[in-house]
Order: C-alpha cells, then structure tokens, then sequence
C-alpha cells in the first residue's frame, strides 16, 4: 500500500489543481463568448440595442422569458479614463437594470418600477462616487428587463426603452 501512496497523492494533487482552475477561468471565458456572439449578433458597446420579442424561433438564451423587454449593452471600461451614464427610462410596471462583470457575476441590479434611473459605471479600481457603481472588471453586460406580456405592452415597451441610454464618458485626469 505504502507505494501507491505517492501516485495517490499526486493524482488528488492534480485533480484538486484541475478543479479550481476550472472554477476559475470557466466564468471567464463563458462571459468571453457570450461578448463575442453579442457583438456578432449586433448589440452595440456603450449603447442599448433595441431586442426583438423573444419567440421559440428567436430565443437564443435558454429560458429567456417571453413576458419580457430585454435590452442589452455591452461596455468595456479598460481606460481608467472610462466612465459609461447608465439611464432607464420611466415604465409603470416591473423594471430592472442589471449589470453583469467579465465573469458572468451580476454585481449589481437596480429596480425602477414606476420611475427613471440613472448611474454611473466606472472601471475597476476606482474610487467609489455617490450614486455610481465600481464594476469589478473592465468589460460587462448591462441588462434591462421590462414586464411586457403582450405584443402591445412589448411595443409601449420599446418606445419607453427610447429614454435608455448608455453612454461612455471620458474623464481627464
């Protein structure tokens, strides 16, 4: 048995070593692929794309809801510099605005039933602001949901999601 010890050993090492590297990396470079067919898809950086209604032919993301106005901006705030006004226009039923890292971590949303919201985004590192948000990586998604079940409230929706803006900014240092 004593000399099987060292194989054993090494093989758990190894297995252990696998596992948190790939723990690691995999949100990464899902977040990196995601980035990549969002861009391929056409949805802008720094600016929200207007989406289509989500239909069993148009659903790409699996269980998008049907019931719901998706907009999406990709950002990339790899200059210090950078800093992205983040605006959701006023809706009377369930909003949200949702703001995901490189690593697919939702660090932070924001709900605005009934009224407008605005924030600012600025890049890793810096120091906080009142009223802005730091995002822990240089590049993200943000997301705004809308309640919108029918075809006429996706449509009122879409002219409400008019007042979205997402806007880079550059600041001098």
């Amino acid at each position: 048995m004593k000399r099987w010890a060292g194989p054993l050993a090494v093989l758990l090492c190894t297995a252990a070593a696998t596992h948190v590297a790939t723990l690691h990396f995999t949100p990464a470079v899902i977040m990196d692929r995601a980035m990549d067919a969002l861009d391929a898809r056409g949805v802008a950086l720094h600016a929200f794309t207007t989406p289509q209604r989500v239909t069993p032919q148009t659903q790409s993301v699996v269980r998008s809801s049907p019931d719901l106005y998706y907009a999406l901006c990709r950002y990339d705030l790899g200059d210090p510099a950078a800093r992205l006004t983040v605006r959701m226009g006023d809706w009377p039923d369930y909003q949200s605005l949702a703001f995901f890292d490189a690593r697919t971590d939702n660090f932070a949303t924001l709900r605005g039933t009934g009224r407008k919201v605005a924030v600012r985004l600025l890049p890793p590192g810096s120091a906080p602001e009142q009223g802005a948000i730091v995002s822990p990586t240089g590049r993200g998604v943000i997301l705004i949901r809308r309640l919108a079940p029918t075809p006429a409230r996706f449509a009122a929706a879409a002219e409400a999601g008019k007042a979205d803006a997402c806007q880079l900014e550059r600041v001098s240092r």
